[in-house]
């Protein structure tokens, strides 16, 4: 360019000829004339394809088999050596690489694929997206697997969460109830994945997926519409996947303790309450503005709520029991009928005699699944440290009692009564310790030295609520 521009200036500023141009610069004197006196406009390059597979007809051929081959299942399709081996019966004389070549770069651009990007979805205001996220809580010093359901409004970002103890059929249609009363009103439109208790067959290229005839009467007494993702395609509900990540990381991070199911959602629908107060991330409002104004979308509340239960008819094997959950579970008098009635909700079951007799009336078996807490390895930690006791995230799990015991000011006491408890459980459980501390006491295996940091607990229990009393 700075050629070019040398030659502009000698012919336009300097008045020289094209001659002298020629003779002044050393070059021809049509490259002279070229820059001299036309224009230097740029032209789009076209790069026009060389080789016999674009010079000749086998490119056409092989293109011609391809989009045939396209319609037909991959495992019917000509292979990269079965048209070489054609093209040389027709007289081809070029190598087998030179058509893998063609056929790649054939692929890459011809092939009918999915677009790769994703398309941004639009989210008109009452539609909104449900999914489960895994968490966990502690209950009693031991840990629960909470199922959180999770709904989200992507128009405003406002979600609601119901903590549920499993993901089956009963828990998800209980979870929905809750989750429309806290919301208000019922979405105009669901979105979900392949969730097991409402799709009963997944959709297809051909074919819309199949609800399950229960949730299908469920939507009916609603009256929302459902819209079922593709499998494996969790971006097209990626409002709802964002903010089960958020509830974890935000309110599950340590986890919470519940003393029941109905206490953890109330936790839960407060905390999302208070989080609406802060900015849309792109829409630069308030989501619980945005939010209050979504809610008249919001197709009406029934009088009542739909009731959701499952019945069975079942039998008891010869040790009188019933399998639940994949669980035996026992039931009393079961072998005295030929069929029993099995009536399962979220979180109780009952077995009923042909002749209205309530043989057994207990929770299901997976509220009473818990997960120890690695107590001993928390402890020995807290032995090498005993400072940290008081400021651990476990400290406020431990037994009333025991974290009484624990937290006496002096640190030397402090690991004594560590070590000893570290002792005691290699063969006892947190929760028995606790509810036979005074025995324990009493028999020397937990340290009570008479100090001035002992505490007197028979003041401290006097000052427990008498529910909380064994805590």
């Amino acid at each position: 360019m700075s050629d070019i521009n040398c030659i502009k200036h000698l012919r336009n500023n300097k008045g020289l000829s094209i001659s002298e141009i020629q003779r002044t610069m050393g070059i021809n004197w049509r490259t002279a004339k070229k820059y001299a006196d036309e224009d230097q406009l740029p032209k789009q390059k076209s790069f026009k394809k060389k080789g016999m597979m674009y010079e000749e007809k086998w490119g056409v051929i092989v293109s011609d088999w391809l989009f045939e081959d396209l319609k037909l299942r991959k495992k019917l399709r000509r292979t990269k050596k079965q048209i070489f081996e054609e093209l040389k019966k027709m007289g081809f004389q070029g190598s087998y690489r030179t058509v893998c070549y063609f056929i790649s770069e054939w692929m890459n651009t011809h092939q009918e694929e999915k677009d790769k990007g994703y398309e941004r979805l639009e989210h008109p205001p009452g539609e909104a997206q449900v999914d489960f996220g895994v968490m966990e809580a502690v209950q009693d010093g031991e840990i629960v697997d909470i199922h959180a359901l999770v709904m989200t409004f992507p128009h405003s970002n406002a979600g609601f969460a119901v903590p549920l103890p499993a993901e089956n059929q009963e828990c998800f249609l209980h979870g929905l109830n809750i989750l429309f009363k806290q919301v208000g009103g019922v979405p105009k439109r669901i979105r979900i994945d392949n969730l097991t208790p409402a799709v009963k067959k997944k959709r297809t290229k051909n074919e819309e997926a199949q609800l399950t005839d229960e949730f299908v009467q469920f939507q009916n007494y609603y009256g929302f519409d459902v819209q079922v993702c593709n499998p494996r395609s969790g971006h097209e509900k990626g409002n709802v996947e964002n903010k089960v990540g958020y509830i974890r990381y935000n309110f599950f991070t340590s986890a919470p303790i519940m003393d029941s199911y109905e206490g953890l959602t109330d936790q839960l629908f407060h905390k999302l309450e208070a989080d609406r107060n802060r900015i849309h991330y792109a829409k630069n409002v308030r989501i619980e503005d945005l939010w209050q104004e979504e809610r008249d979308y919001l197709l009406a509340l029934p009088e009542k709520p739909y009731p959701v239960f499952k019945e069975h008819l079942v039998k008891v094997n010869k040790y009188n029991e019933v399998k639940v959950d994949q669980t035996l579970v026992h039931v009393p008098k079961g072998g005295n009928y030929s069929q029993l009635q099995m009536i399962l909700t979220w979180d109780q079951l009952k077995i009923v005699s042909p002749n209205g007799e309530i043989l057994l009336d207990d929770y299901r078996p997976y509220m009473k699944k818990r997960k120890a807490l690695p107590w001993l390895s928390i402890i020995k930690t807290w032995i090498h440290k005993p400072r940290v006791v008081e400021y651990s995230r476990y400290n406020k799990y431990l037994p009333g009692r025991i974290k009484e015991f624990l937290l006496v000011d002096n640190l030397i006491i402090r690991r004594k009564r560590l070590e000893a408890l570290a002792s005691l459980l290699v063969s006892h459980d947190m929760k028995k310790i606790n509810e036979e501390f005074y025995e324990l006491i009493a028999q020397d295996k937990l340290p009570s030295d008479n100090n001035p940091y002992e505490v007197d607990w028979s003041k401290y229990d006097s000052l427990t609520p008498r529910e909380e009393a064994v805590n």
